[in-house]
């Protein structure tokens, strides 16, 4: 291979020239499949003086080894680097790494992960003694790349689970490689330079993978961890060098010193939670704790928290700057400290000063904040709003805090409520020139925190809230302070259950947020309208709203195109279901305006996605905020629809409004999308129970966008699909061409290898809604149907039992559909007697009113073929057609009380079970009673960890679906949620008139097969007709056609 002619290439690829670019990496492309291509690449990174050859040549060795070391799905067309050339690799990359200089040894790393995750340690039993080697020099540049080693190695090991082969290996490593790593890190937390810091923040980041879900025993003994636990504290109190502390606050976050001292933190606090915590250990097993935990609480506990409340005390007096994840691992281990009773004894004298100085300053806004609420109100909201993103955010760790504070320690909340009202009281009496708008902020922050503690079961406070509201919140709706009103607003939502004595309070309310609505601030308008939401539960306000419904739903238009918040779309679409009748002369305005916003968003969307750089979305399209957005919008349109049903013409119109939505979805293939649209398409189709032409339009590009890789998106697609077939059959009867795709979708399911048998049963769903809504009309269709099904049962032993009840239904389905053409059809493959056989014993598995109707059908279907169109290897097994039906009818009565409780129940959850649980916030007799004085037993008690309530809850959840998975697929009424055919067809009496033209007809034949089968089953099935006689007798209402389940959110499931 021509070293020199590669290294051109690498030049070249850096040209200004798109032209000489191209042709470049074209060459390099066909070079890679030649012998040696890696072998070049690393010697230029190796002796390339320059980084400027050097960097791009790393890069692209870097891209070569992501996409060929091994096949990968999304590079099947690379040619793969071949084995010896993966040795001579393995040998050469650890000495070049530890010569590199940083931007090559960065790029290096990945490498080395990728190259260890795949051959480590079976084809490359050597690196360890290597990585041992380099950590065991004097040389910084070699310990440091002998730290790299360890950490990939880390890395690699980090979730091997405790009992698995590879871990047992992984903890061996620990133990050779770990006491040499504590003697490095001892030497680099007295030194100052950065190159110190950076190795400091590799060796705890090691520390922090290997015990990210296992402690081995090795780092359990008590003085390893005593050790270790003394170099992260050491940590935690060092004076960070003046080198990190220059720049902005997010620009020291990434210094080097900043991140060991995060890494510090977090080792603590997760060697606590996880392993050192003795309640919460003890609540989660039965075991008695071990000597590391009982060691850990008495003694390493407490000692960590006696260094995090120093460090705090530098934070209060300022004499010190703390990055944000260093306060909020602070405060996640103050939390952790508040429910076990020995940590709650070193808590407890603190917490006054805590809260004051430390928690409520942490809760308030910053100069940042404020700067952000003026000059950019989109990202304050999304930071205010979606502050459960901010994984390393100091004020949502405070939240919890108090949270945590007040449910396990109920009392504190009156300290905390006093220290509230004494910032309020100073805002109150302070002039106005010199009043403390922040703390303000933060003190109605802090109750808005505990409004649910406040109003919980038995609370002796929430007869109190009214007056502190109407007091101290309302003046804030008119503050010049506009983060003032935007926290009036929220301090109103967050009290949203609170029942009001006084109804004018109740209207004042309504009346401000209505004001705040139109306010010049973005924030203020925004917190405004999600304040508005819960105010409809209560009448007063519903029958003023009632008036301005338009008005508001045009304000709240306006605002979703000027702030991508998707929680205003759920504002909509509560007003939109709740205000229905108000908004239905407005419907086609208001279909129009969510297109037209929904459009937009999607617009930016694209424009994003564009921009974004290939390699940082390597893992596809993902939900982000606009995505979220654009999806509320959509849930808003498909309640807007499903109000209008008694109003085909305005339906009609806002089927043309809605074409541009389907179609830009679906043609941009927004996956996140698909089931809103698919969801949009089923309410137009079934609330206006006919096809428009434009839905015909919609129904194309379905059909595009299945045949374009979407075939696992059918479940989705089903509904809509049921309904283009139901609704649409005089049409299609008209168009073979959307038959012949209707019966592709079905065809490839079966032939697409990576379809497995639940994505299947839609396909079975999809033949059968064809087969009986165009009777007659589609033979050739029926042949296929019957070949798909056949293929699978007589080929395959089916496990998924729902599976094999639809695949035998798709053959029943054809049976009934046409009884003579499906036995041809059967008979030519020698199929007849192997599938009858099936079905007739099977009987037992078609448990649900659709099965039995169907079976039913087709089994009256086979009875009207005439004695010698009958095969002659079914003929003697025909009168066991009588005793299918006698099981049948036999049956039918249990399985339709089923279905009635089914839909009854309507899919919905267990509130016991899933409900909101208010159990944390109800105070007992005592916490109701309080008299002012917090007794011992509280400070002494232990308090029940959430943490461990939700592994229980998680434990029994896996107890259920253990239960559900033992039924092997069983089908229940609820998975039958799409109208059918069969449904408005009364089984007594097509059994009954079948049986009399059988009588009528061929009485020989009658008598014959009557003859074969017991006096008890004759007498049972005359009763069938006797039945369906008095029934039509007396005029009886006939239970069919049963009533299908409500086109809701719920109701477009096809599972």
């Amino acid at each position: 291979m021509d070293a020199a002619a590669i290294r051109s290439c690498i030049a070249a690829t850096l040209d200004a020239d798109a032209d000489v670019r191209r042709r470049a990496e074209l060459q390099l492309k066909q070079a890679e499949g030649q012998p040696g291509f890696t072998d070049v690449l690393l010697d230029l990174v190796q002796s390339e003086q320059t980084s400027n050859l050097q960097l791009p040549t790393v890069i692209y060795l870097k891209n070569r080894v992501n996409r060929a070391w091994e096949r990968s799905e999304y590079y099947p067309n690379d040619t793969l680097i071949p084995d010896d050339e993966k040795a001579r690799f393995r040998e050469r990359l650890l000495p070049i790494l530890a010569g590199s200089q940083n931007l090559v040894r960065h790029q290096l790393v990945p490498i080395l992960q990728r190259v260890l995750h795949f051959d480590f340690p079976e084809k490359w039993p050597t690196f360890m003694d290597y990585a041992l080697q380099l950590l065991n020099t004097n040389d910084p540049r070699s310990v440091l790349a002998g730290l790299q080693c360890l950490l990939a190695v880390c890395r690699a090991y980090r979730f091997k689970a405790a009992d698995s082969e590879s871990r047992s290996h992984f903890d061996k490593i620990v133990e050779a490689s770990f006491p040499r790593l504590l003697v490095i890190c001892n030497e680099l937390v007295n030194q100052e330079s950065d190159e110190a810091g950076e190795m400091l923040h590799i060796a705890l980041k090691c520390y922090k993978h290997a015990t990210w879900v296992e402690l081995c025993e090795f780092l359990r003994q008590s003085a390893v961890n005593l050790a270790w636990c003394t170099v992260f504290l050491q940590t935690v109190s060092k004076a960070i060098p003046a080198s990190a502390m220059q720049g902005e606050p997010l620009e020291r976050e990434r210094h080097h010193w900043w991140k060991a001292k995060k890494w510090a933190y977090f080792n603590l606090n997760r060697l606590y939670i996880r392993h050192g915590n003795m309640q919460a250990l003890l609540d989660r097993s039965a075991e008695p704790p071990t000597r590391f935990v009982k060691e850990f609480s008495a003694q390493v506990a407490p000692k960590i928290l006696e260094y995090y409340l120093a460090e705090i005390e530098k934070w209060v007096s300022k004499t010190i700057w703390l990055s944000r994840p260093c306060l909020s691992y602070t405060i996640v281990f103050l939390d952790e400290c508040i429910r076990p009773k020995e940590m709650w004894a070193h808590l407890k004298p603190h917490l006054t000063n805590l809260v004051t100085h430390f928690i409520f300053p942490v809760l308030c806004l910053t100069e940042e904040d404020i700067e952000k609420f003026e000059d950019e109100p989109e990202e304050y909201l999304h930071r205010k709003l979606n502050f459960f993103e901010e994984v390393s955010a100091p004020d949502v760790s405070a939240t919890n805090f108090l949270v945590t504070l007040t449910k396990a320690r109920r009392k504190q909340t009156f300290e905390l409520l006093t220290f509230i009202n004494d910032v309020v009281n100073q805002y109150e009496q302070a002039p106005e020139g010199s009043k403390n708008h922040i703390a303000k902020e933060g003190a109605l922050r802090m109750i808005g925190t505990l409004a649910p503690v406040i109003l919980g079961k038995k609370s002796p406070i929430a007869s109190q809230v009214e007056y502190f509201l109407v007091r101290y919140v309302f003046p804030d709706f008119t503050s010049d302070q506009g983060f003032l009103r935007a926290r009036a607003c929220d301090t109103v939502e967050k009290f949203e259950q609170l029942d009001f004595k006084d109804q004018n309070n109740l209207l004042a309310i309504y009346r401000h947020i209505l004001d705040r609505m139109a306010d010049p601030k973005l924030p203020v308008r925004v917190t405004a309208a999600l304040a508005l939401q819960p105010l409809i539960r209560h009448d007063v306000i519903r029958t003023s709203m009632q008036t301005s419904i338009p008005t508001i739903m045009q304000q709240l238009l306006k605002l979703a195109n000027e702030a991508d918040i998707d929680a205003l779309a759920n504002v909509m679409e509560d007003f939109v279901e709740v205000f229905a009748a108000e908004l239905t002369p407005f419907a086609v305005a208001l279909s129009e305006q969510l297109r037209d916003t929904y459009l937009r968003i999607v617009r930016e969307l694209l424009e994003n996605t564009e921009k974004r750089d290939d390699m940082d979305n390597e893992f596809g399209d993902y939900l982000d905020d606009k995505s979220i957005t654009a999806l509320g919008v959509l849930q808003t349109i498909g309640t807007l629809i499903l109000t209008l049903e008694s109003t085909p013409d305005i339906l009609l119109h806002i089927e043309s409004v809605l074409m541009p939505v389907i179609q830009i979805t679906l043609e941009n293939k927004l996956y996140d999308l698909y089931n809103e649209v698919f969801e949009i398409i089923d309410s137009c189709t079934f609330a206006a129970k006919q096809i428009s032409p434009t839905m015909w339009k919609a129904f194309e590009l379905v059909h595009a966008t299945f045949k374009s890789g979407a075939e696992l998106y059918l479940e989705d697609m089903l509904p809509a699909l049921d309904n283009f077939v139901q609704y649409g059959a005089p049409q299609l009867i008209e168009k073979p061409e959307y038959v012949e795709a209707l019966f592709s979708m079905v065809s490839d399911m079966f032939t697409d290898g990576k379809v497995g048998g639940v994505d299947r049963i839609c396909a079975c769903k999809l033949a059968e809604a064809m087969m009986l809504s165009l009777r007659g009309h589609i033979n050739n269709c029926v042949h296929g149907f019957i070949n798909m099904a056949m293929g699978v049962l007589v080929s395959q032993d089916v496990k998924l039992k729902s599976y094999k009840v639809h695949l035998m239904e798709m053959v029943i389905n054809a049976i009934y559909y046409d009884p003579l053409l499906s036995l041809q059809i059967l008979e030519a493959q020698g199929w007849t007697n192997k599938f009858f056989s099936l079905w007739f014993g099977s009987m037992a598995s078609f448990t649900r009113v659709h099965d039995k109707q169907l079976c039913i059908l087709a089994i009256i279907a086979l009875l009207n073929i005439k004695p010698d169109q009958i095969p002659a290897s079914v003929m003697v097994g025909w009168p066991r057609l009588l005793q299918g039906l006698k099981s049948l009818f036999e049956t039918l009565p249990e399985a339709m009380e089923n279905r009635k409780e089914a839909l009854k129940d309507d899919f919905q959850f267990d509130s016991g079970t899933y409900g909101y649980d208010e159990s944390d916030d109800e105070w007992d007799d005592e916490e109701a009673n309080w008299n002012g004085a917090e007794h011992e037993e509280e400070s002494a008690g232990e308090t029940k960890d959430e943490s461990t309530a939700y592994l229980e809850f998680l434990n029994e959840e896996k107890l259920k679906s253990a239960d559900f998975e033992d039924s092997d697929g069983e089908l229940g009424e609820d998975s039958v949620l799409l109208e059918s055919p069969l449904d408005r067809i009364d089984p007594y009496l097509a059994f009954r008139d079948c049986f009399k033209k059988l009588q009528d007809e061929q009485p020989q034949f009658c008598g014959t097969l009557l003859s074969h089968i017991s006096p008890v089953d004759q007498t049972f099935l005359l009763e069938v007709c006797q039945k369906a006689d008095t029934q039509e007798m007396m005029g009886l209402q006939s239970p069919f056609p049963i009533s299908g389940s409500s086109r809701g959110a719920n109701a477009n499931g096809a599972s």
